[in-house]
């Protein structure tokens, strides 16, 4: 396959306009949160969690949020999750514990995808709608409205109206979950098959069998006076919780309640040397200065290798593409970056590469690598049950 070099400091809209025709969905327009190590680091230095447990979900004004911003850095590993769970170490306790909490339940998402992998596209533990086409989000509301156009122009949302949209679009609409988590994963500069695939499982109930209701009283709470302002406020769709209809649990899935080898799940714990390395490749699961291979090879050249297969697939939105591009540019002024168009396991066909293993299903699709590092876990997956977050957690024994 052909390789196409992508400019990596000239202006990441004239890039994308110029170089991804086909390939996104969208305006081409950046997110305001911007990509690269320098930024995350800035935001982390800056990070204070006081007050995080009584105001993580609020929503409306955009002040009172307590939320901190930090998912689409953690996502692709420009803070890596060890990072942040120390940073916060001195917070007051209430605070911290919650802060902390959010952060393994990422940790227990990845350890979910890498044990069942595309398994995860479907319906775990209890039968909900998951596969019916359509567009779940009536815009006509302004609760809706708003919390998709700032998905649509920022590329990011507080948790709390991940789940309204979420509960929306299946559970008071009947739309299919696997389409609407897809329209979501499309805008997300944070989106992770994990954290997104179990986050929709869990708000239609098919991971839990209780499905999360979107009522009128939660927007009145979380975004006081959006109401006021919504055309539909004298005939609310939503005034009331929907009704409750019982879940049919499924066959039991096996990989839920044990895995017998989760150090193949885990990845390996020490470098695996085969030959000498040309270039380290970044992927989008590890694109921060303290990448393993990166910091194994100081000297080494960097390649980032856009998946054009999968960009004419998924059609991303030009955010998403922007930010991996702002992330490279920033990366350029420290090393020797490349960056391509084209397909990444190709490349490690043709080229001798160091990566840094990725505990999602496509990383198996590399063949031929070089030297393959550890994956920088926050808690190593164990065998023990992931059926939920809670049980996930006993089997880290701590």
């Amino acid at each position: 396959m052909e390789f196409r070099d992508i400019p990596v400091v000239d202006d990441p809209e004239k890039v994308i306009e110029r170089h991804f025709d086909g390939l996104y969905s969208g305006p081409v327009a950046l997110s305001p949160i911007p990509g690269g190590q320098t930024a995350a680091d800035q935001a982390l230095a800056t990070l204070d969690i006081a007050g995080y447990a009584a105001t993580r979900s609020e929503v409306l004004p955009k002040e009172r949020r307590g939320a901190s911003v930090l998912s689409p850095y953690i996502r692709h590993n420009l803070l890596p999750l060890g990072e942040v769970y120390q940073a916060v170490k001195d917070a007051p306790a209430r605070d911290r514990e919650k802060f902390r909490d959010e952060l393994l339940w990422q940790e227990y998402a990845r350890h979910l995808y890498a044990r069942v992998g595309t398994r995860l596209f479907s319906n775990l533990r209890f039968e909900a709608t998951w596969d019916t086409p359509g567009d779940g989000w009536n815009r006509d509301m302004a609760c809706v409205d708003e919390v998709a156009s700032e998905l649509e122009t920022d590329g990011w949302l507080v948790n709390q109206t991940r789940m309204w949209l979420a509960s929306h679009w299946t559970v008071r609409n009947g739309a299919g979950w696997l389409h609407g988590q897809e329209r979501m994963h499309r805008e997300l500069i944070d989106g992770s098959r994990a954290a997104n695939l179990l986050g929709w499982q869990w708000t239609v109930g098919s991971g839990t069998g209780k499905p999360y209701g979107f009522a009128r009283w939660q927007v009145e709470k979380r975004a006081p006076g959006l109401c006021e302002r919504c055309p539909l406020s004298s005939q609310c769709p939503i005034e009331e919780f929907p009704d409750s209809t019982p879940l049919r649990e499924l066959a039991d899935e096996p990989l839920l309640r044990h895995d017998s080898d989760p150090e193949a799940t885990a990845g390996p714990d020490r470098p695996i040397r085969l030959r000498s390395p040309e270039y380290v490749l970044l992927t989008i699961d590890s694109l921060g200065d303290d990448d393993p291979a990166l910091q194994a090879h100081p000297e080494l050249p960097v390649v980032f290798v856009f998946n054009e297969p999968a960009l004419t697939r998924l059609q991303l939105s030009a955010k998403r593409i922007g930010f991996y591009l702002q992330t490279l540019a920033d990366l350029s002024t420290r090393r020797d970056v490349r960056v391509l168009l084209g397909d990444p396991y190709v490349f490690t066909e043709q080229y001798s590469v160091a990566v840094t293993y990725a505990p999602v299903p496509s990383f198996k699709k590399f063949t031929r690598l070089a030297e393959v590092h550890p994956y920088p876990w926050l808690r190593r997956p164990h065998g023990g049950s992931v059926r939920s977050f809670s049980a996930w957690r006993r089997g880290l024994g701590k």
